[in-house]
């Protein structure tokens, strides 16, 4: 026996809650740190507050990994744990704007700062079973398609919610104004609500249409059985052996491990400086200028472009099975980053906000690689019966650096680049070209090419 070949309906309604995951994830990477200013973090802080969101993966994921690999009822094994991160996210987004409701009994930083920290906890529970979810259902021959979809579907839900406080006010004509009973203006939270329902709705879509193939139907196929057996048995296992995992790691997972390392590092400092670096860099903002009109209108800007590199990455997510069957998944992603640090490093030469539209369709190339190729070539490199415990403890490796970067990320703006964020983004942009190089030493012995 062996699994059934899906169509590709199939596989993107597999998928389809990857597109609210990433719509609330979107939401919260373009408009989190313009929040937390208006509340009042300084700049220079704003990595201090987004350390949440990389410690609550490194804790997160490798349980959630660990339990859904051996977990098994009615509901199936990956489908519950994406179901109640979509739920307990949707609070989070719903309340992470409005955080001043409860000012009463406590800064509305501070609430806001433990929303974001419920947001990305929770996206953590819901995405981790996804990826194993791939894994589970599909044959080997198509794990580069399965995660090239969901790549898409993460363009896709990203491309909405970056635009949607934009579109919001510009079409629909709700303010993106503070008003007299909140900091934050109405755009972003009728946005961060609408992405909350979205959430829900795209996980039900995959939870009601998506069948799981059952521990004793996996042992019995023949693909799960060679590679078992090409991966050597493994005894029943234990919360415990998340240590042992991790030491026992194949070396294609720890070469990948430091293309992540740099990868992620860089979409942090992306994500986090993006607003205050346009803000100063191109709208001639001062540092201390959270509140005005043009500090709204650069938040709303950020949005856009940030759409544009989730947009680009869904189209080219679609292409990169066919340039990894050309020149194979390591070069198709080194090629990708390269693209990605030099859209990043660009941003620092470009004369208007319209032209940093050309500097996003380039991170679009490297997003689309980042969310598809290490996983493809992951996949086949661990064991079957540990495939869901791996990709969390493979998550170790996207949430190291950006603690690293959070830590360090805040200093480096206020000493070394003199409160200029534009300088993060540079960094970033070399970080890209670091991983690059590293992408061509992974030893991917399942290439497709």
């Amino acid at each position: 026996m062996e699994k059934r070949k899906l169509g590709f309906w199939e596989i993107w309604n597999m998928s389809f809650g990857f597109l609210g995951i990433q719509m609330g994830f979107a939401l919260q990477n373009a408009n989190a740190s313009r929040i937390l200013q208006i509340f009042g973090a300084d700049v220079h802080e704003l990595s201090w507050f987004w350390i949440i969101a990389p410690l609550m993966g490194l804790i997160v994921q490798p349980l959630i990994g660990h339990y859904s690999d051996n977990t098994w009822g009615r509901f199936g094994r990956r489908k519950p744990y994406f179901l109640t991160g979509a739920l307990l996210a949707s609070i989070g987004l719903v309340l992470m704007p409005q955080a001043e409701i409860f000012i009463a009994f406590m800064p509305a930083l501070w609430v806001g700062a433990g929303m974001l920290m419920i947001m990305d906890a929770s996206f953590n529970i819901a995405m981790e079973p996804f990826r194993a979810l791939v894994g589970d259902n599909l044959r080997a021959d198509q794990h580069t398609l399965g995660f090239s979809v969901q790549t898409a579907l993460i363009g896709i839900g990203a491309v909405v919610g970056s635009w949607l406080p934009y579109v919001l006010n510009e079409w629909f004509g709700i303010s993106n104004q503070p008003t007299a009973t909140s900091a934050i203006p109405d755009n972003l939270i009728y946005s961060f609500i609408i992405g909350a329902l979205i959430l829900i709705g795209s996980i039900l879509v995959t939870v009601i249409t998506t069948k799981e193939y059952s521990p004793a139907e996996l042992a019995q196929f023949r693909d799960e059985k060679e590679h078992q057996e090409a991966m050597g048995e493994e005894k029943e296992a234990k919360l415990s052996d998340i240590f042992s995992d991790f030491a026992k790691m194949p070396t294609t997972m720890r070469q990948l491990s430091w293309v992540q390392f740099f990868s992620w590092f860089g979409l942090f400092g992306m994500w986090v400086f993006t607003t205050p670096a346009i803000a100063q860099h191109i709208y001639g903002l001062s540092v201390n200028d959270t509140k005005s009109p043009e500090f709204q209108s650069a938040g709303d800007w950020v949005g856009i472009i940030f759409g544009v590199y989730n947009f680009v990455s869904a189209i080219v997510a679609f292409l990169l099975p066919y340039i990894a069957k050309q020149i194979g998944r390591r070069k198709t992603h080194a090629l990708s980053l390269v693209l990605g640090g030099i859209g990043l490093i660009s941003i620092y030469f470009m004369p208007n906000k319209e032209t940093l539209v050309f500097s996003m369709i380039l991170v679009g190339f490297a997003w689309a690689s980042i969310l598809a190729m290490p996983y493809a070539i992951l996949a086949g490199a661990i064991h079957p019966k540990k495939m869901g415990v791996y990709m969390g403890i493979f998550n170790f490796f996207i949430v190291i650096p950006q603690i690293i970067n959070a830590l360090i990320g805040g200093p480096l703006v206020k000493y070394v680049y003199g409160d200029h964020a534009i300088y993060a983004l540079v960094m970033s942009g070399v970080s890209f070209l670091i991983a690059a190089y590293l992408a061509l030493k992974v030893k991917d012995s399942k290439d497709i090419n």
